[in-house]
């Protein structure tokens, strides 16, 4: 599978950001708003952010895929985060103005322990061997997803380690308007990072499955690319966001030549997400298992299980894939 950039830190802004005063639509009990202005940043600039491939920001959770027990693997992302002492400090140091890349962490005393299979994300910042906190004051970093851990059930449910598969929606490799479901070897997607999305995931912006019948499926980052996006000015892009099919998105993420990524989020722009009609659950899907020696190995209330009885099935929407269980 062609891939893009892998998302491991956080994601800047096209725009140079300014914060307001203003309760926060984005997260619950957050007194302020983070908007885009309509000067593009030297960060989006250094990177050739002309040049760069405009894909959709996918309302999800990341994932990544990586070695574990010596075979391809499905890993959560598990940001490693202060204790109550050491946050304290932080935010106090914040607020007095400072710049938080300046303030000491003592990482082996400053932050709550760590499971132990987890790994620092790829582009995390080591001194002595030990990874530096992001701005934000967290070490993101990833954990494996076993097949019976219930925290990470829904992560789990798009992956057989058995046969070695992931369950993934993309574009139909003959048809670009059409969409895809398939089971992907796990080795297809080793080093890459994908979104999480689902019934249970982020509040399911895409309206998939059921309380009952629950779905949930593996994106690749960067598998959407956009078409035709307007120049990179703030108010064009206001307006292919609220009157284009193809601006129902969350999000754009650039994918730069230099291996950075760059985004925009309708927030940032002053606009509501999630909305009632997405471009992703509006388009046309089929679903192509090729899992004819599978057939009847899986679990009866597994996802590929469901999927292998509509195998071959075209639906007219995403959203209208409906387990008949």
């Amino acid at each position: 599978m062609k891939r893009l950039g892998s998302v491991q830190r956080k994601i800047p802004c096209v725009f140079v950001t300014e914060v307001k005063e203003e309760p926060s639509s984005k997260r619950e009990h957050q007194p302020f708003k983070v908007l885009a202005t309509e000067t593009i940043s030297h960060k989006a600039l250094d990177a050739d952010i002309y040049s760069a491939i405009p894909t959709e920001k996918v309302d999800g959770t990341c994932c990544y895929v990586t070695t574990y027990k010596d075979q391809p693997y499905l890993w959560a992302r598990l940001d490693r985060k202060p204790n109550k002492q050491a946050e304290k400090r932080f935010k106090n140091f914040l607020h007095s103005k400072e710049n938080p890349k300046e303030f000491f962490w003592n990482v082996e005393e400053d932050f709550k322990p760590a499971p132990e299979c987890w790994i620092p994300a790829k582009e995390t910042e080591q001194i002595n061997g030990n990874p530096v906190p992001d701005e934000n004051g967290h070490i993101p970093g990833w954990v494996p997803v076993e097949k019976n851990n219930k925290q990470y059930c829904w992560h789990s449910s798009v992956v057989n380690y058995e046969f070695e598969i992931a369950l993934v929606l993309k574009h139909h490799p003959d048809d670009s308007g059409l969409l895809e479901i398939s089971a992907v070897p796990l080795s297809d997607l080793l080093e890459q990072t994908l979104e999480l999305i689902g019934t249970n995931i982020n509040g399911n912006p895409y309206g998939l499955g059921s309380k009952k019948h629950p779905l949930h499926l593996l994106i690749p980052h960067g598998a959407f690319q956009i078409r035709n996006l307007p120049s990179l000015k703030h108010n064009d892009l206001v307006s292919w966001f609220e009157d284009c099919k193809e601006g129902k998105i969350e999000g754009i993420v650039w994918h730069c030549s230099d291996g950075c990524l760059i985004k925009v989020h309708r927030h940032h722009l002053g606009l509501c997400w999630p909305i009632p009609d997405t471009y992703m659950n509006s388009r046309p899907v089929i679903i192509n298992m090729n899992l004819n020696k599978c057939d009847s190995a899986f679990d009866i209330k597994c996802l590929f299980n469901h999927f292998l009885k509509i195998d071959n099935q075209k639906f007219v929407r995403l959203k209208d894939i409906i387990f008949d269980v």
